[in-house]
């Protein structure tokens, strides 16, 4: 299933990230392990935050790539399914329509 991964970093533990190289670092092995479909990298409500759109391939798998998120840069962390425009139009014309409206 495609999903999207937000991500919003504390600042402070953000902030010691870059200044170690633990940030740099985890955002790699988060990349190499989900190969997103895309990534972006910005500020959100005033906070450092990454956007990762992936194949989760199991349910099982979101412990382990949230793991560094959470535990080093305080983060706070939403995964949604999503989709793409001809995915869109796909299930939607799936949609039948009631004629009681």
């Amino acid at each position: 299933m495609k999903v999207m991964l937000r991500a919003h970093m504390d600042t402070a533990a953000s902030n010691d990230g870059i200044s170690t190289g633990a940030l740099p670092q985890a955002m790699k092995r988060l990349l190499d392990a989900v190969k997103p479909e895309a990534a972006y990298f910005g500020l959100h409500e005033g906070v450092r935050s990454c956007w990762v759109v992936f194949d989760l391939q199991d349910s099982s798998q979101m412990p382990s790539l949230t793991w560094e998120l959470f535990q080093q840069f305080n983060a706070e962390v939403e995964v949604a399914p999503v989709m793409n425009a001809e995915e869109l139009a796909k299930g939607l014309a799936a949609i039948k329509p009631s004629s009681g409206s």
